[in-house]
């Protein structure tokens, strides 16, 4: 991606670069290897439906709704009904090969489709029952989340991060000088990865600013009691992650400056003690609050 903004700069002395599609394919890319691994050209067609339905889906929440509608045989519904059959097949081709590759005895692939197969195979062995683990539909609907859930929160995260580093030149000199001692001109590898605690602080800095996802729901499954609140089974929990993230009782009266070195001492400590930060920017949520 970096290589095709260099040639388009010296074709010319300077040039102006809309960074959102490029972006889109990178993180696109990177949940197609990392769900699909081998089968990453097939999870790359899969991102490219997914996105055509999601594009479907937003424009017909903007119109009028009509109860029932979405049952007319209409242009729009009928592409979409299209996509979903074609992505479900199109999965469940990858997760057929996959399973016949592990009753052969096969090793088991290390992508995000291995894992989950892998666990799930071995909850159904200990339990000695197919009701238990997830069905291929589950499956199924658990790949479709890796893109829903990841791919434009992580390019959404990316280009305010961009933004960002080009407002506040000191932070982005200061992240370049630490890649640089980390790597020099290596490549990037996990472990040097662990050690960019400053691109750390400005990740969680960014998505403190601007969180990809500014509201959460989670559904209680069954009764549960918070201290001297009863929750019934059914309760529709909804977050909002904004709100949470601009408190200035939590977070202090810079609330909304750019301030990456707020989380030199950890989440914790930037939120006064209080376990209220939410990550939302990549395929799994990570929840960091107390309802408590």
């Amino acid at each position: 991606m970096i290589h095709k903004w260099e040639e388009m700069v010296t074709k010319e002395s300077s040039c102006e670069v809309d960074v959102w599609p490029h972006l889109q394919t990178l993180t696109s890319d990177v949940i197609s290897r990392t769900a699909f691994g081998s089968s990453f050209e097939e999870g790359r067609k899969i991102f490219e439906l997914q996105s055509e339905l999601g594009a479907l889906v937003m424009k017909a929440s903007m119109q009028i709704y009509i109860p029932r509608s979405k049952f007319l045989p209409t242009k729009t519904n009928k592409r979409m009904k299209e996509i979903d059959q074609e992505v479900k097949a199109m999965i469940k081709g990858i997760i057929n090969k996959r399973v016949i590759a592990m009753k052969a005895g096969e090793s088991i692939n290390d992508d995000l489709l291995g894992i989950l197969l892998d666990s799930n195979y071995k909850e159904i062995k200990q339990q000695g029952n197919s009701n238990f683990g997830l069905s291929i539909e589950e499956v199924i609907e658990e790949c479709k989340l890796f893109y829903f859930a990841g791919q434009e929160t992580t390019g959404n995260m990316l280009v305010w991060t961009m933004i960002l580093l080009g407002q506040y030149k000191d932070r982005q000199t200061r992240a370049r000088e630490k890649v640089l001692q980390v790597f020099g001109d290596k490549k990037p590898d996990i472990e040097g990865l662990n050690h960019l605690k400053v691109v750390t602080m400005i990740f969680n800095e960014v998505l403190t600013l601007y969180p990809p996802g500014v509201l959460l729901r989670r559904s209680v499954y069954e009764e549960t009691k918070l201290r001297n609140i009863v929750l019934p089974a059914g309760t529709l929990l909804q977050l909002n992650t904004l709100l949470l993230h601009h408190d200035q009782d939590i977070w202090g009266e810079d609330v909304y400056e750019f301030k990456p070195e707020r989380f030199s001492e950890g989440v914790l400590k930037a939120t006064k003690g209080q376990a209220s930060y939410l990550e939302v920017a990549h395929v799994y949520v990570w929840d960091k609050i107390s309802l408590c």
